[in-house]
C-alpha cells in the first residue's frame, strides 16, 4: 500500500516594515510568497529609567527591548524562523536604518550580508525593484543616528534633573530644544527693546483716464527720509508749488520661476501658512499619504513619496511623467524644464523631494478616498510639484519716474501675460493683481488730484510662528527634518513659550530656563555649536569621523559645566499666579499651578489645605439638558473630553467637542468628528446624521 506524501508548505520570504498601514499597502504588491509585517516602529532602544549610557566604557549605549514591545518581538522571531529570507524594509533615513540594525541583532540576522532593501516611495513598481536589489545594513547611516540619539539622551537626562533640583519638577532641556527656545525669547527681547521711529510718506494721486498713485522717493536723486510732520508739510508746499513733468519711462519682461518641490520643512510651512496646520498636524497627515491610503476600485495606494527630506531632487521618472501631464492637460508652452538645487551638501540627498507617487491621480479624482486633511495636504503636494515642472510667469512691468523740482515720485504697473505655473500653484505673494497704467509719454505734465502726507512708525521684528521657526531652524542648519515638529510640540509642552493666535511666545519661564542655559552652558544653546554639531553628525553618515569622538568632544567639558552649574545655581522659586479664587475649606487664595499633566488651580494654603481644582475652560456652548455651560475636561486616565459645568447636578459629556448647531434630523448637539464624510456628526449615537 502506497504511502501518502506530507504535503509541504513553501516558505515565504518576510519583509518587516515599520508600520501596519504600510505592512498593508506593500503586502498587496507582493502577493503571497510573501509576508509582510510591521515591528511597530522601534523595538529596541534606551532604558527610559536610567542614563542607559556606560561612562566609564567609552559611551557604549545599553539598549533593551522597549517595554510593552515583548509580543510583537515574540512574533518577529517567530516569522522569522519559519521564513526562507528576512528582508529589513524600515523608513529609508538614519532612524530608520538604525531600526533595521536593532531588528537584525533580535532576530540574529548577519547585518553583513544583504538583508536591507529602501524605496523612496511605496508604489509597486518601487517595491517590486527595491526587493531585486537588497544591500547591506549601513552602518555610517546607523552610527550617525546612535551619535544623535547618544548626545541628546546625555544632554536631556543629565540637564533635566538640574532643573527640577533647581527650579521645578517636569522641566526639560536638549540639545536643540533649548537652541530653538533661545531664538525665541532672543526675538521677544528684539521686540520688548524696540523703539519705533516715525518717518512720513507723501503720495501724488493723479488722473487720466484711470486713477493711480506714485509715492515721493528721492531728493536730488538721493534717497529721501521724511522724519517729521514739519518736514512734510515744507515737502509738500514745495511741491504745491511746482510742476509735475513725466520724465522716465520704461518696460520690460519680468519672469517669475516656480518654486522647487516641497522638502519636509518646506512642506510644513506651507501647510502652516495655507491650510492652518501645526507641524505635529502636517507630519501626522503626510505620513498616512506615504503610507497607503485606501482609494476606490485601486485598493490601498501610497500617494506621496517619503515626508523627510531635505532635497529637492526629483528622479527622470518623474519629471518624465509631469511633462507628459502638463503638455496633454495644460499645453506644450507650460512644459518647463527647471533644475533645482539643494542648499545643504550632499549627504540629504539620498532621497528625492515630497512629490505625489503617481501624478496621475489628481486630488480632485481621490477626493471621495481622503479624509479633508489628506485632500488638503495631498492637493497641496500635487499642485506644488506640478507647478515646479512648468514654466515661469511672465509679467510686463512699466516703471514711471515723474518730477517736480529736485523731487522724483515713483510708480510702477504690472500685466500679467503668461500664468504658467501659476495656472495650478500661487502661493500668498504671487496674488498679485494686474496694475495698469495709463498711456504717458516723457516730458508731459501732470495735474495731481491729491497730494498728501502721511504719519508712520517703523515696526518691531514679527514674533515667530511655527511656520517661521521651522524656516529660521532649517536656515541656521539647526536639527532636521524630524525633528522640527517634536521641538514645537515639546516648547508648548513643557509652558515654555505660548500662542496667541499662530504667534510663539515666550514664557516667563521660557526665558528663565534660557537664561540658566545662556550662563552655564553657552554652547548648548549657541546656535552657531548646534549647526556645527549636525555637520558633524552629517561626517560621521559620510564615514569621515568616528561617532564616539563626537561624544567624547562634546562630554568632557559638558560634565565640567554641569558640576559647575549644579553648585552655582541657588534654588530659583516661581511665584504662583493668583486666579482671585477663594479656597472653600480654608478661606486662603488659590493659585495656578503647573504640574506633570498640566496646569491646574489649587490653595495657596498648601501642605496645610490641600485642596485642587481643575482648569475649566468653556467653548461657547450651553448644555442642551440645563442650559450652563459646556466646559473642556479630563478623564482620570488624562483624555480630553467635554461635560456639563453642572456637574455632578448634570451628567451630560460628549468625547468629541460639540458646536452651537444642531442636528437637523434629531435636533441634537452636532460634534467635530472629522471623517471622509464631512468634519460635523451629530452627538446622538441613534443617529446617522453627518456633515
Amino acid at each position: 500500500m502506497a504511502t501518502a506524501k506530507k504535503k509541504t508548505t513553501a516558505k515565504k520570504t518576510l519583509v518587516i516594515v515599520e508600520s501596519p498601514s504600510k505592512a498593508k499597502t506593500i503586502g498587496k504588491y507582493l502577493g503571497s510568497s510573501y509576508k509582510v509585517i510591521a515591528s511597530v516602529g522601534h523595538v529596541r532602544d534606551l532604558p527610559k529609567s536610567k542614563l542607559g549610557i556606560d561612562l566609564e566604557n567609552d559611551f557604549e549605549p545599553q539598549y533593551i527591548p522597549i517595554r510593552g514591545k515583548g509580543d510583537i518581538i515574540k512574533e518577529l522571531k517567530k516569522e522569522a524562523k519559519k521564513a526562507s529570507k528576512v528582508y529589513l524594509a524600515t523608513d529609508p533615513d538614519r532612524e530608520g536604518e538604525a531600526i533595521s540594525w536593532h531588528l537584525a541583532f533580535l532576530l540574529g540576522i548577519d547585518s553583513d550580508k544583504p538583508c536591507r532593501i529602501v524605496f523612496n516611495e511605496i508604489t509597486k513598481n518601487t517595491i517590486k525593484e527595491a526587493i531585486k536589489h537588497p544591500r547591506k545594513i549601513d552602518l555610517n547611516l546607523v552610527d550617525a543616528q546612535q551619535a544623535r540619539r547618544v548626545l541628546d539622551r546625555l544632554v536631556g537626562y543629565q540637564l533635566s534633573p538640574l532643573l527640577w533640583r533647581k527650579i521645578r519638577k517636569g522641566l526639560s532641556a536638549g540639545r536643540v530644544q533649548s537652541a530653538a527656545l533661545k531664538i525665541i525669547c532672543d526675538r521677544e527681547k528684539e521686540i520688548q527693546n524696540f523703539e519705533p521711529k516715525e518717518f512720513w510718506t507723501v503720495t501724488a494721486e493723479f488722473k487720466k483716464g484711470r486713477t493711480f498713485t506714485a509715492k515721493l522717493a528721492e531728493y536730488r536723486k538721493k534717497k529721501l527720509t521724511i522724519k517729521n510732520r514739519e518736514q512734510s508739510d515744507a515737502v509738500l508746499a514745495q511741491l504745491k508749488e511746482g510742476r509735475f513733468v513725466v520724465s522716465s519711462l520704461s518696460r520690460k519682461e519680468r519672469i517669475k520661476r516656480p518654486y522647487a518641490p516641497f522638502t519636509t520643512s518646506s512642506m510644513q510651512q506651507e501647510a502652516s501658512t495655507r491650510l492652518n496646520f501645526n507641524t505635529k498636524k502636517t507630519m501626522m497627515v503626510a505620513q498616512q499619504l506615504y503610507e497607503g491610503v485606501e482609494i476606490k476600485g485601486k485598493g490601498s495606494i501610497g500617494l506621496i513619496t517619503y515626508l523627510r527630506t531635505d532635497s529637492v531632487r526629483i528622479s527622470e521618472e518623474a519629471k518624465a511623467a509631469a511633462a507628459a501631464f502638463i503638455t496633454e492637460h495644460y499645453g506644450k508652452e507650460y512644459q518647463g524644464n527647471n533644475v533645482y538645487t539643494n542648499k545643504k551638501k550632499d549627504i540629504q540627498d539620498a532621497h528625492e523631494a515630497i512629490r505625489p507617487s503617481s501624478i496621475d491621480l489628481t486630488p480632485e479624482e481621490i477626493r471621495d478616498s481622503l479624509t479633508p486633511d489628506q485632500f488638503k495636504l495631498y492637493r497641496l503636494i500635487w499642485c506644488r510639484f506640478m507647478a515646479s515642472q512648468m514654466t515661469a510667469a511672465k509679467f510686463d512691468n512699466q516703471q514711471v519716474e515723474i518730477e517736480n523740482g529736485d523731487y522724483t515720485f515713483k510708480t510702477t504697473g504690472s500685466k500679467l501675460l503668461f500664468d504658467g505655473y501659476q495656472k495650478v500653484y500661487k502661493n500668498s505673494i504671487d496674488d498679485e493683481k494686474d496694475r495698469i497704467l495709463p498711456a504717458l509719454t516723457e516730458g508731459e505734465e501732470l495735474e495731481p488730484t491729491a497730494l498728501t502726507g502721511e504719519q508712520n512708525f517703523t515696526q518691531p521684528p514679527s514674533r515667530y510662528t511655527e511656520a517661521s521657526l521651522v524656516k529660521e531652524l532649517e536656515e541656521k542648519n539647526i536639527g532636521r527634518p524630524s525633528t522640527y515638529a517634536p521641538i514645537v510640540a515639546t516648547l508648548s509642552e513643557r509652558k515654555y513659550v505660548s500662542r496667541s493666535k499662530k504667534t510663539l511666545i515666550p514664557t516667563e519661564l521660557g526665558f528663565l530656563i534660557t537664561g540658566l542655559m545662556e550662563e552655564y552652558f553657552q554652547e548648548i544653546v549657541d546656535v552657531n555649536f548646534t549647526a556645527g554639531m549636525e555637520d558633524r553628525l552629517d561626517d560621521v553618515e559620510m564615514a569621515e569621523l568616528e561617532w564616539k569622538k563626537v561624544i567624547r568632544d562634546f562630554y568632557g567639558p559638558f560634565e565640567k559645566e554641569l558640576e559647575a552649574a549644579d553648585a552655582a545655581i541657588e534654588k530659583v522659586t516661581i511665584e504662583d499666579q493668583p486666579t482671585g479664587e477663594i479656597c472653600e475649606l480654608c478661606g486662603k487664595p488659590m493659585v495656578l499651578k503647573t504640574g506633570r499633566f498640566g496646569e491646574f488651580i489649587a490653595c495657596s494654603g498648601y501642605p496645610e489645605c490641600k485642596n485642587t481644582k481643575p482648569v475649566i475652560k468653556t467653548i461657547d456652548v450651553k448644555c442642551p439638558k440645563c442650559g450652563k455651560d459646556i466646559v473642556a475636561r479630563k478623564s482620570k486616565r488624562g483624555k480630553l473630553f467635554y461635560g456639563c459645568s453642572g456637574y455632578p447636578d448634570c451628567d451630560q459629556s460628549f468625547w468629541y467637542k460639540p458646536v452651537n448647531k444642531k442636528c437637523p434630523k434629531c435636533g441634537a448637539l452636532l460634534v467635530e468628528k472629522k471623517s471622509k464624510n464631512g468634519t460635523l456628526a451629530c452627538s446622538n449615537t441613534e443617529c446617522d446624521y453627518k456633515e
